[in-house]
């Protein structure tokens, strides 16, 4: 009786450790868009090699990774995470700001940490890190290689992304930097960060003008569309297309020494894995990240591409 009693009172204090250990891990959320374009491909390839990263440095954390193919899938994600896992932390890329504010709030309110990652919601406040990338800066050093490369001015047409805060910042800022230059904007049209739309926008812009000198596509999913539409209507006038964000495919053929796009400007889709980095620091220690953490754009020349050139990425 006594050596059962031994055993008993093992099997329960076994019990107690596992359950106050269980009662330590920390579950972090992670809310994407699915990779329905190239970048947001870029993001779940790091998103997933971040979380599989975290998982053996932080054994006191859980990570649960869910990707939408729209804002509704979105909101069912999150409010599963809430329902099912009682997650600690949320790190959040919003598909669309409006639908997703309403549960972003209610993790917040619960008590959660709410990490947003590049399109802000439409109350402010809500969230406890804001991580992006300097999307005035884009638009800036943008207009600034434009510049500097026609530098006797010309004409030029302009593709926007989806009518969003992140588009206007970097188009303000992109008009801002050309401005006084000699450079003539012909037209400015959204190819919302789409290949095919694209491609339609720039074919319409040929038609209607006999000389386009240069596009600023500001996306490189939208700058394939653009250079499609060039090759397909057999212009010789666009002298080149500047694309931006770092896909792998514009980086190597800037490295390469194509005239068509001798530059790119960095926005990179690795900023969900800082989010998330972050999230996990602030969730583990005493390290003060809340806040706004903002990743410059950079860039990027046949003399530095290589330094941004990730072949493994899908992006």
């Amino acid at each position: 009786m006594k050596h059962t009693r031994t055993i008993l009172a093992g099997i329960m204090a076994a019990a107690v450790s596992t359950a106050a250990l269980a009662e330590d891990v920390k579950v972090i959320g992670v809310s994407i868009p699915a990779a329905t374009h190239g970048w947001a491909g870029g993001m779940n390839f790091h998103a997933q090699q971040t979380v599989e990263r975290l998982e053996e440095v932080y054994p006191q954390l859980d990570f649960v990774l869910a990707t939408a193919s729209d804002p509704g899938k979105q909101v069912n994600d999150i409010e599963d995470m809430m329902a099912t896992r009682n997650i600690s932390a949320l790190v959040v890329l919003p598909f669309e700001s409006d639908p997703l504010t309403p549960p972003v709030q209610a993790v917040s309110e619960s008590g959660a940490w709410v990490t947003v990652v590049d399109r802000g919601l439409s109350v402010p406040g809500i969230e406890d890190l804001y991580v992006a990338g300097d999307n005035s800066g884009f638009g800036r050093v943008s207009g600034e290689y434009m510049v500097s490369k026609m530098q006797d001015g010309g004409d030029i047409v302009v593709f926007r992304g989806i009518p969003t805060t992140i588009d206007n910042e970097r188009v303000d800022a992109f008009s801002e930097a050309i401005k006084g230059s000699g450079i003539n904007v012909l037209d400015m049209q959204h190819g919302n960060w789409n290949r095919d739309d694209s491609f339609n926008v720039m074919q319409d812009f040929l038609s209607k003008y006999d000389k386009i000198d240069a596009v600023w596509a500001s996306d490189d999913d939208m700058a394939i569309g653009v250079l499609a539409a060039i090759e397909a209507a057999g212009r010789d006038d666009v002298q080149f297309v500047l694309g931006g964000a770092g896909m792998k495919e514009m980086i190597k053929r800037t490295a390469d020494g194509d005239e068509m796009i001798p530059a790119n400007v960095t926005y990179p889709p690795s900023m969900i894995a800082t989010a998330i980095e972050l999230t996990a620091v602030g969730l583990t220690s005493n390290a003060p990240v809340s806040g706004t953490f903002v990743i410059g754009s950079v860039l990027v020349t046949p003399e530095n591409a290589m330094d941004f050139y990730y072949p493994d990425s899908p992006f």
